[in-house]
């Protein structure tokens, strides 16, 4: 059900043990929720239970008078604002009001009687489109896609060229206190595909697992531990809890196919120094340093360190060995841009300004962690050859470093 305040805006009952009437409960459960300063994502009245996320001007509830499973519940409403995204670009009440029947096509292909159903927006827009005529003449062709065990991918795709691109995508997650130390610090990695491939071909990914190694009694060189691994609906999950070996049929196109955690002490990548200095009352110059603490051959690529300055600050000046600066008043920043940073190199800038430092960066060709790609093996019926191609980024995540100002 969805709905723009103060009224219903669509709904779809698929169950009907709910009474439709029910909904009128919300909104008055939430304002005195909001009022009492206790928002809580589940409400009930009754038996009655509201599962409910936001997104611009709408409210997307889910009711139940079960004992449902809400992970899943609330899965599937992401799920629902991803598709109808993808369909209208800008989900708000306006889109939902000139979509009325594309909607409710939707509504009953992503759930039947209060089960997830068909939730790929690639394959929905296959028989489901924006456009009327177009819609009647859809249905009478159903994908095989909707009946089929692989729902994710249509049959038939061909490719001139087979190709398949692997970036690996590791964001550092970093805070350091004021007297150097690190306080706390993560790897948050996904692994994403951008497949071209013909037919319905079957793709085993390895990578350099230490639970995989552990398995197979064969430990040789780095290896990494990763935790809180969540995969794309196309891989075998049975097959990955048994022996580690991660094998799917991936969807055409772009895809994420997994993503983890890695929970380790991070050295950081770009160490921050700062000295203050008072000269008066009003005036305060900051000497700001940084250094790249990673291998030489490497390049951070558009650095950018952001160095909060007071809110009264009048027109700070700057001075950089490299980049430039630029002072940003509408967030009391000043931010240091370096377009090339390369491995163990160290630049300053002198300024105004306080903590904490936060930096953004890019770093192609290397992962902080060392995962790698060990193999991607592509097997299709037809026998072509293809070629996978593998690229590494590390990026900064919330990457802070606190200063002694």
């Amino acid at each position: 059900k969805e709905f723009s305040s103060p009224y219903v805006l669509i709904c779809r009952n698929y169950k009907g043990d709910v009474d439709m009437a029910e909904i009128d409960h919300f909104l008055p459960l939430l304002m005195t929720q909001e009022e009492e300063g206790l928002t809580c994502p589940i409400m009930s009245h009754g038996n009655v239970h509201f599962l409910w996320i936001k997104h611009t001007n709408l409210y997307l509830v889910a009711t139940t008078n079960k004992n449902s499973n809400a992970s899943l519940v609330y899965a599937f409403l992401y799920k629902v604002v991803e598709v109808f995204t993808e369909y209208f670009t800008e989900l708000e009440e306006e889109s939902i009001q000139d979509n009325f029947v594309v909607v409710y096509e939707l509504l009953d292909e992503l759930m039947d009687f209060g089960f997830p159903q068909t939730t790929d927006s690639k394959i929905l827009q296959e028989y489901i489109t924006q456009e009327g005529t177009k819609l009647e003449v859809a249905k009478t062709k159903v994908p095989t896609t909707v009946t089929n065990a692989v729902s994710w991918r249509s049959e038939g795709i061909k490719y001139k060229k087979n190709e398949v691109f692997i970036d690996v995508i590791e964001s550092i997650n970093l805070l350091v206190n004021a007297n150097g130390s690190v306080m706390s610090s993560d790897i948050v990695g996904t692994v994403k595909l951008k497949t071209m491939l013909s037919g319905m071909p079957e793709l085993r990914l390895g990578l350099n697992d230490r639970a995989l190694f552990a398995l197979t009694g064969r430990d040789k060189g780095k290896t990494v531990t990763m935790e809180d691994v969540k995969f794309h609906q196309c891989v075998r999950l049975s097959r990955f809890e048994s022996d580690r070996t991660i094998s799917f049929i991936p969807p055409d196109g772009e895809s994420e196919l997994m993503s983890y955690r890695i929970n380790t002490h991070v050295k950081p990548l770009i160490w921050i120094e700062s000295v203050i200095e008072k000269f008066s009352h009003s005036r305060v110059e900051i000497m700001v340093k940084a250094k790249g603490q990673f291998k030489k051959q490497s390049v951070a690529n558009n650095v950018e360190v952001r160095v909060p300055v007071p809110s009264d600050a009048d027109s700070p000046k700057f001075k950089t060995s490299t980049g430039h600066a630029k002072y940003v008043p509408e967030k009391n920043l000043a931010v240091w841009t370096i377009k090339s940073f390369p491995g163990g190199k160290e630049f300053l800038m002198r300024m105004e300004g306080k903590p904490p430092i936060t930096v953004n960066f890019e770093i192609p060709y290397f992962t902080v962690s060392g995962i790698q790609v060990r193999y991607m093996k592509i097997i299709e019926k037809s026998g072509y050859q293809a070629l996978p191609w593998v690229r590494y980024i590390t990026q900064s995540g919330d990457y802070q470093l606190r200063s002694n100002f």
